[in-house]
This record gives C-alpha cells, structure tokens and sequence, in this order.
C-alpha cells in the first residue's frame, strides 16, 4: 500500500524521525497521507517504538491525497525463551498497539482489518527472513536500519517511581480539593422561628445540629 516515503527530518543524536507516507487504498477510497514522527527508547532487554502523527507547517494539508492526523501505532518488543524450552531467551516477542483514523465508514474498515490484517502479519516472518539475508555480513545498513539502531536509553524503575509519586501527589491534591469543598459548603435552610422567615447556613457539624435542636425545642414550648 506504501506509494510514496520520504524522510523530512532525522536526529542522529536521539534517532527520532519524522517521515511523510503516502498510501494507496482501493478504488472506493482515495489515497491517504500521512507525517508521521518515529523515536525508540530502550530498556534493558526491551525496546518501546512509538510513532505517532505530527503537524508539519511546511508541508500543509491538501484536498487530495487525504491526510490521516490522528495516528498512533506503538511496538514493545522484548527477548523471550524459544519454544524449544532450552532457557535460551533467543526469541522475540512483539506487541502492537495500532490506532487511526482513516475516515472511512466504520464497517468498511472493520472488513478491510478482517480480511488483510492476518495476512500482514503473516508476511512479517517471511520479511524478517529476507531483512536477515540482507543483514548477511559485508552489506550496508540502510539509512532507516542505521536511524534505529540509535535509541533512548530509558530507566524502567524511575519511570515507575515517577509514575506512582505523580498519581500520589494527585490523591493528595483531590482529597485536599474535597476538604476544602466540605469545609466551606454550606446547606441553606429555612426555618421558621415565631412566624418569620429566617435564612440560615447551618454546617453539617455539632454547632448546626444545637442550633437546629434548639429551635425545634423553641418551637415545641409555644
């Protein structure tokens, strides 16, 4: 489906990438363009690729080919033991999260993933074979091969501690916006003392209760 590539901007230092598609879809649909920025960070035995679609002002939007914006396709990709059960972590196991918006009907795109997403996959293996016969020693990395050879190095643990003390510091923040909230919110009620009409803000606490005791004692004596 890949018509057209070309990349628009790289970073040797980070290997991020921001690469312009063009894809040709079939004769009911027009073709769909798309920007998108790439960069992989690595942690340990793994690697998390993300790429998501950016703006780019130089190259603005036209009617035709369509441009997809909202588009974000991440892979985890991590060493596993081979079936063989040998301890040897000399597999790989990938995991996809793919989303877009292509703007077409829902249920033409519910077929379209139905019938051509398996056999997508599928061609994986058989294009990792062919991208290991050109990776035979001797043979020059692509551009793109060389680009993601560069990655982030990322510390996992600090991720987490980071993530766990954000959503702390968030719990503490929403239980003080609700202290705050219960401690000024006032219930206003009418009471009526000796046939006049009084507002007033009685709290939820020991002092309204007395007060609304009292009155009601007030009133019983009369």
């Amino acid at each position: 489906m890949l018509a057209y590539f070309k990349t628009l901007e790289e970073d040797p230092q980070t290997g991020a990438t921001i690469v312009h598609w063009i894809k040709k879809f079939p004769f009911f649909c027009s073709d769909r363009e798309y920007i998108i920025g790439r960069r992989i960070w690595e942690s340990g035995k793994k690697y998390y690729a993300v790429t998501k679609g950016v703006p780019y002002p130089t190259l603005p939007k036209r009617d035709k080919p369509r441009r997809v914006e909202l588009y974000f396709s991440s892979w985890i990709i991590k060493a596993v033991e081979s079936r063989k059960g040998d301890g040897q972590m000399s597999a790989c196991e990938v995991s996809l999260v793919h989303y877009e918006d292509m703007g077409i009907p829902k249920d033409v795109a519910k077929l379209g993933v139905r019938h051509g997403m398996w056999g997508a996959v599928k061609k994986l293996n058989s294009g990792l074979r062919a991208y290991q016969s050109a990776r035979k020693p001797g043979v020059a990395l692509s551009r793109s091969a060389q680009m993601a050879g560069i990655t982030t190095k990322l510390n996992m643990d600090l991720v987490e501690t980071s993530r766990v003390e954000e959503e702390e510091e968030k719990g503490q923040a929403m239980e003080k916006a609700r202290r705050q909230k219960e401690q000024f919110n006032v219930d206003w009620k009418w009471i009526a003392v000796g046939g006049v009409a009084l507002a007033c803000g009685l709290h939820s606490s020991a002092i309204g209760k007395a007060l609304m005791v009292g009155a009601g004692q007030r009133l019983a004596r009369r």
